[in-house]
């Protein structure tokens, strides 16, 4: 699974790059660069590694194109192109994962020397796993859910002027810890837990979901709430899936 691990850890550097600087190439850039030394901290040095290394590097250079591709051109075909390529290459890293040989190098010594219970008798693959798994859900949950929605036309009618501006702005940093928490809870066993923070969140935006000052755009706002809660809850379930 070291390919996956890394894979995932690509797509993640990539987000999170481009959440702090939009600089043009640059995101992708980082992105690939990243999992070229993680392969080699991990020990994939042999020359199928490294093929194998530079066709992930590739795939994070081409998913980081196709990401700002995808939000730079109207409609919602364009989005769906990033969201193929996520598909593919995740499907691709899946399917060959049992090729793929287990991790060490300096990353193995370290997780021998570190101190920490969480970290104790951890595999390499293991951790590069969970690394990818918990930092997938941040900056990337993000992106996945607004392709999601561009992808299908969903519109929030905050954005085009049919609703007020809400004066909240911390959505973009309640995902990624709602995705966390639900995947450390779901990874913990507490998985009704988890089901309690989705069911919180429902009746957090049930007034607003139900204000009569909005009716004309309520069902929009309705379909846009509850198409972008599914797939952040599917980016956290599905990284809980790869790791059980």
């Amino acid at each position: 699974m070291s390919w996956l691990g890394i894979l995932l850890v690509g797509f993640a550097v990539t987000d999170l790059t481009h959440s702090v600087r939009r600089t043009r190439y640059l995101p992708e850039c980082v992105g690939a660069l990243t999992v070229l030394v993680v392969g080699a901290l991990a020990g994939l040095t042999s020359g199928r590694d490294v093929v194998a290394l530079l066709v992930v590097a590739v795939v994070v250079l081409l998913w980081g194109l196709t990401v700002t591709w995808g939000f730079g051109h109207p409609g919602p075909k364009p989005a769906r192109v990033p969201l193929a390529v996520f598909v593919v290459a995740l499907t691709t890293a899946i399917a060959c994962s049992g090729l793929a040989p287990d991790a060490s190098g300096l990353l193995e010594r370290w997780l021998d020397s570190v101190q920490l219970p969480a970290l104790e008798d951890m595999e390499a693959d293991r951790f590069l796993l969970l690394l990818g798994a918990f930092a997938v859900q941040l900056a990337t949950g993000n992106v996945l859910v607004r392709l999601v929605l561009k992808s299908t036309g969903t519109i929030n009618p905050r954005a085009d002027g049919q609703m007020p501006p809400t004066q909240l702005k911390g959505g973009r940093l309640l995902g990624p810890l709602e995705r966390v928490f639900i995947l450390a809870l779901a990874l913990g066993g507490q998985v009704t837990a988890a089901s309690v923070v989705v069911a919180a969140k429902g009746l957090l935006r049930f007034p607003e979901l139900s204000s009569r000052d909005e009716q004309q755009t309520v069902h929009e706002m309705t379909e846009y709430f509850l198409l972008g809660s599914f797939a952040s809850w599917l980016v956290a379930l599905g990284a809980f899936v790869l790791l059980v």
